[in-house]
């Protein structure tokens, strides 16, 4: 094997950190350990396959919100509530002409005797005007299901099937929840594979051209692709637990291939970089772990806490997702620090391709693109300053006018079955048909009372209301209009009583949310929840800014915490965070300018605009693109901090470190870019979202951000940025880390000490400067 006899007789590196002794320990068994590793990874993805079969469309409301609880008792106690399926059955002509009407019953007939079919309302026979279409050539039949999610999703594809072709001379098309999941993850698991096939290819071709070497590409992307798995299995085994969105595999994708490449980059550039400086394969490797497998580690643990902070929120969604993003971003640095050193021994020198690498180049001559940028920008800080600020200001104005809402059929796309036929009841059918508020009363048992009576006409005189129904009749506008029938015997039972509400409010709407808050003011003969798709909306809302102050604090905490024991500077910490807020509020301007008020579709495909911004998309967003910008953050940092320790000149540290990671967090962020626009080719308006908005925040930051403004403060700045408090120093003696990327000794290896990978040989610093 090339490079063999070098690595062998040369003498060994005396591991001395705790990634380098299991480096070394593994080395001796290497072949051994890379077969074991293939083995798990292909059981692992066996096991991960088992994943698309069992996740969830929902989990976007809290499971004890007054909503929640009130759909649940409508389901489990009054056979109402949302409906699972509701299926439009059209006629040749009206529903009410003899041959349409007896299909009609035949249809309802055996629905009804269906054992999947917990309870229907349907057109026939009854004849119930809010079943039927305004031109009367429409009926609907509204189902209930029987079983949790998966299995309601399962029965409403199947009824959806059999009554496509099974009700002529009638044609019927299906609406509701449960067809709307199951197209939901179908589509998203297209996505997945279309998303793949898309960028596979192109991060293929872009890491052979920056490594010139196709072994080195491979193995950049098997860590990617041993995290993904290792993910997906993971993800298979908490279906059994918890709910698990049908976004996170394809987030697991994207953010697992983004980060592992990332990480993969960093640590086969500075092992190439080694070779090129005269060190032979096991002292590259090792030195390799040791100063970028250090910042790699600290990298991946920003981005899984960063993802942990998304456990604050009781939301089967964001856990979901944070369950995902935790495990591929632990797993991508796990892999990049165990297993790709044990490869790169294997591999020898046969890393070193075409493109070798040039560590001195741009820093001793100053040839370098990222170098001349640094140097510009550090001669006009304030300029750059005062130019860049602006840009990023004026792209997070429109998210000043944000109107929050939820997923609905919509975010299927304008092509969807579902979106159609709910298109259709919403232009052709009454706004009882689908606009509806219903509120429980738990503690109302008996027969129907005056407080009820009372209660109802000051229900109906609330804004948006249009008609109350419950068992002591119909009102509108505080009045009675109509007595009790046979049917508002549904209205009370044993569990309680409770009212449906008509209203001309669209649910995820500004006008929904004041129907909620007006209904949920009016005094009631007792404990009230208040159900429907505005009040899920309205109860979402409520938690996600009751706990979004503390997933900031968390993060915020996390990474100030993590880039002070990296670092032992105070101000490098709050200026990445405050860059970071700036950067993010940006990109939440600009979704809001495309998403919610619906411009530059060209740009970014075609999708429905609703006028309202997903509430918890920007809270995924944010925990994502926070943990993310930290790797080029200490990508960075790393190489300024070892030029720093070597000449105590902050302005050429800065220059240096930009030259020798500029283009490659530069690759990374177009890498990541990639993986993220894919996403954003799907017709599904939240990944779509998604894709956009992480694909822009990696652009910023990679740019705006790292290229001109982290140069431009920390020139300003000047020694203060390594300023750290005494009682704060004697803090990161103990808990930070000890190793310098290049700068001290390096046993074992001839003329390391304090030589970089260009060969310049360091100094001590001078006396007045903080040795961090």
């Amino acid at each position: 094997m090339t490079g063999t006899p070098h690595d062998t007789a040369a003498p060994a590196v005396p591991p001395t950190t705790r990634p380098e002794r299991l480096v070394h320990l593994l080395s001796r068994w290497r072949y051994a350990f890379l077969a074991l590793t293939v083995l798990v990874t292909i059981c692992l993805g066996v096991v991960g396959v088992g994943v698309f079969g069992k996740l969830s469309g929902g989990g976007w409301t809290p499971d004890d919100s007054d909503s929640a609880r009130a759909d649940s008792l409508l389901r489990e106690h009054f056979r109402s509530g949302s409906p699972d399926l509701v299926l439009l059955v059209g006629a040749p002509g009206s529903v009410d002409e003899p041959q349409a009407a007896a299909a009609g019953r035949r249809l309802t007939e055996r629905l009804r005797h269906d054992t999947r079919v917990r309870h229907l309302d349907s057109y026939w026979p009854e004849g119930d005007p809010a079943l039927v279409s305004r031109d009367r050539r429409t009926a609907l039949i509204s189902l209930r299901l029987r079983g949790g999610e998966h299995a309601t999703t399962a029965a409403a594809e199947d009824i959806r099937r059999e009554t496509a072709t099974g009700a002529a001379p009638l044609k019927a098309s299906a609406a509701g929840r449960a067809v709307a999941k199951r197209d939901l993850e179908r589509q998203s698991r297209h996505d997945l594979v279309r998303a793949e096939l898309i960028a596979a290819p192109l991060v293929l071709l872009i890491l052979v051209w920056i490594f010139g070497n196709m072994l080195s590409a491979l193995l950049a992307l098997s860590v990617g692709g041993i995290a993904v798995v290792g993910t997906l299995a993971l993800l298979h085994a908490l279906t059994g637990f918890t709910q698990v969105s049908v976004f996170a595999v394809n987030l697991t994708t994207a953010l697992g291939f983004g980060l592992a490449i990332d990480y993969g980059l960093f640590i086969i550039t500075r092992h190439r970089e080694e070779l090129a400086a005269g060190r032979e394969v096991r002292q590259a490797v090792l030195v390799s772990v040791r100063t970028a497998g250090r910042t790699v580690f600290f990298s991946a643990l920003t981005v899984t806490l960063s993802m942990a902070a998304l456990l604050v929120f009781p939301l089967h969604f964001l856990r979901s997702l944070a369950y995902a993003g935790m495990s591929v971003a632990a797993l991508a640095g796990l892999t990049a620090v165990l297993v790709l050193p044990v490869c790169l021994l294997v591999a020898g020198d046969r890393v070193v391709g075409r493109r070798g690498p040039s560590p001195s180049a741009g820093v001793d001559g100053g040839r370098g693109l990222f170098h001349r940028t640094a140097r510009t920008v550090m001669r006009r800080p304030v300029l750059t300053v005062v130019l860049v600020v602006p840009v990023l200001l004026c792209l997070a104005i429109p998210f000043q006018r944000v109107e929050f809402g939820l997923s609905d059929d919509r975010a299927l796309g304008a092509a969807s079955p579902v979106h159609r036929a709910t298109d259709v009841m919403r232009d052709d059918f009454g706004t009882q048909a689908t606009s509806m508020a219903n509120i429980v009363l738990p503690g109302l048992t008996g027969t129907p009372s005056r407080s009820l009576d009372d209660y109802a006409r000051q229900v109906s005189r609330a804004s948006h209301v249009l008609r109350v129904d419950t068992a002591t009749g119909s009102y509108a506008g505080g009045r009675q209009s109509a007595p009790p029938a046979a049917a508002s015997a549904r209205f009370s039972g044993h569990a309680g009583g409770w009212l449906s509400v008509v209203t001309d409010a669209e649910p995820f709407s500004v006008e929904g949310g004041e129907l909620v808050r007006a209904l949920r003011a009016v005094p009631a003969p007792g404990p009230a929840l208040v159900g429907g798709d505005a009040a899920a909306l309205a109860d979402t809302r409520a938690v996600v800014g009751d706990r979004l102050g503390s997933a900031a604090a968390i993060i915020v905490f996390v990474i100030f915490t993590l880039l002070f024991l990296f670092t032992g500077s105070i101000l490098v910490p709050v200026k990445a965070v405050l860059l970071n807020l700036l950067s993010l509020t940006a990109t939440f301007g600009a979704i809001v300018h495309v998403f919610q008020d619906g411009h530059l579709q060209w740009l970014v495909g075609d999708f429905l605009v609703t006028g309202t911004t997903d509430t918890l998309l920007p809270v995924l967003m944010f925990c994502i693109a926070f943990g993310v910008s930290m790797d080029y953050e200490m990508f960075l940092l790393s190489r300024i901090m070892e030029e720093h320790r070597r000449t105590g000149d902050t302005g050429s540290a800065v220059a240096y470190g930009l030259e020798q990671t500029g283009r490659l967090f530069t690759a990374a962020a177009l890498v990541l870019a990639i993986a993220m626009a894919a996403m954003a080719t799907s017709p599904l308006t939240p990944l779509k979202l998604l894709g956009v908005g992480l694909t822009l925040a990696v652009v910023l930051d990679a740019t705006l951000v790292r290229m001109l403004l982290v140069p431009a403060i920390m020139k300003l700045a000047g020694r203060a940025n390594w300023w750290c408090p005494r009682s704060l120093r004697r803090v990161h003696a103990r808990f930070g880390v000890s190793e310098t990327e290049a700068g001290e000794a390096i046993p074992g290896v001839p003329g390391a000490r304090g030589t970089s990978p260009g060969g310049r040989t360091s100094g001590e610093l001078p006396p007045d400067v903080t040795r961090v």
